[in-house]
Order: C-alpha cells, then sequence, then structure tokens
C-alpha cells in the first residue's frame, strides 16, 4: 500500500532528521532508516499496530523515540505525525481536522 505524509509530519520529519545532522555525522542517516524502516512495516501490514487514538495507529521506531501516527485511508496510509514521544504528545490532533 502507498503511503502520504500530512505536509506538517513530512516537515517534522525533516526537522528531526537534520536535528540529528547537526548532533553526529551520519546520525540522520540512522534516523532516517529507523523511520523509512517502520513505514514499510505499517504499508506491509497496516492492521498490525492496535489504534492509539480514533482511528490513528501509533507505530514506533526502533532506537531512536519516535512513534509514526498514522490512519489507514481507502487508497493509502496517511503518516500524521512523527511524533517524538518525549514531547507535546497531543500537538498532531489538529491535523486530523485536516486531513488530505
Amino acid at each position: 500500500m502507498k503511503f502520504v505524509f500530512h505536509p506538517d509530519a513530512l516537515v517534522e520529519y525533516e526537522e528531526s532528521a537534520r536535528y540529528y545532522a547537526g548532533c553526529q555525522a551520519g546520525l540522520e542517516t540512522r534516523f532516517m532508516a529507523a523511520v523509512e524502516h517502520a513505514i514499510q512495516q505499517i504499508t506491509s501490514a497496516p492492521e498490525q499496530w492496535r489504534v492509539f487514538e480514533d482511528d490513528v495507529r501509533r507505530c514506533l521506531t526502533h532506537v531512536f523515540p519516535y512513534a509514526i501516527l498514522y490512519t489507514i485511508e481507502p487508497d493509502h496510509i496517511l503518516i500524521v505525525a512523527v511524533m517524538h514521544c518525549h514531547r507535546e504528545p497531543d500537538y498532531w490532533r489538529k491535523r486530523m481536522a485536516q486531513k488530505t
């Protein structure tokens, strides 16, 4: 199944990768690989992860403290957030009203 990033989710993914690039050489590559692996797992079996809230599901990344929040749409997976698990947990909820 194909996937689509909510525009804000794509921005936070890119910003997080830039943050890790500034921390240590190559760390952003490891972060991106962890996120991409989680997305690959989601697209392979979207219903594998249980519902987090309403129709939003959550898949945790390995090593990095991030979760991929997503919904299963009729023809794609919508990635609602690439959420840092130790920050403001509810910020992504407003995106649900503006699904793309």
